[in-house]
């Protein structure tokens, strides 16, 4: 791991570093389980490690490593250990309030609307980069995030209309 690499000029450990809690986060967002997106963010870096030679310059690596935690996210689910098992639940702490609920609205959304709200507003991408990393059309990257924010609007509102 200490040679450069062909396009980024920088070592495997330097990008590992780099995308670790982008990886991770989008792993937690999709798996909702600690321990599982512990796991898919060392299967996801395996594989980088495996396929480097392959990607050819910094953006593709970031779209490669995003397109691959959410497959092997998906992975996770169709494991017949996991169809066997009962998930503990887990309680994360926040320093507000809003915070949880927030997290915890999110975490109710569907697969499809969790990654595309999660890459845009936690991973800084827009909607153009969001499209291609996930390779679908910018319109429906921009419905879902519509349809993802009216699903949190009604789940944050519990009773109040101003929200």
């Amino acid at each position: 791991m200490t040679d450069k690499g062909l396009c980024t000029g920088m070592t495997d450990e330097e990008i590992i570093r780099a995308h670790f809690d982008m990886v991770y986060r989008l792993a937690l967002s999709q798996t909702r389980n600690r321990a599982n997106a512990e796991d898919v963010t060392q299967e996801v870096f395996l594989r980088f490690v495996e396929n480097r030679r392959k990607l050819t310059s910094a953006e593709h690596i970031k779209a490669w490593l995003i397109r691959v935690t959410i497959n092997c996210s998906k992975s996770v689910f169709m494991n017949s250990w996991f169809k066997k098992t009962v998930p503990l639940t887990e309680e994360l702490t926040f320093d507000t309030p809003e915070k949880s609920e927030v997290y915890y609205a999110v975490q109710t959304l569907p697969s499809k609307y969790r990654t595309v709200i999660h890459l845009f507003y936690y991973e800084d991408m827009s909607v153009e980069e969001i499209s291609r990393c996930l390779s679908m059309n910018p319109s429906t990257v921009k419905s879902r995030l519509f349809r993802g924010r009216e699903m949190l609007r009604n789940e944050l509102k519990g009773g109040y209309d101003f929200v």
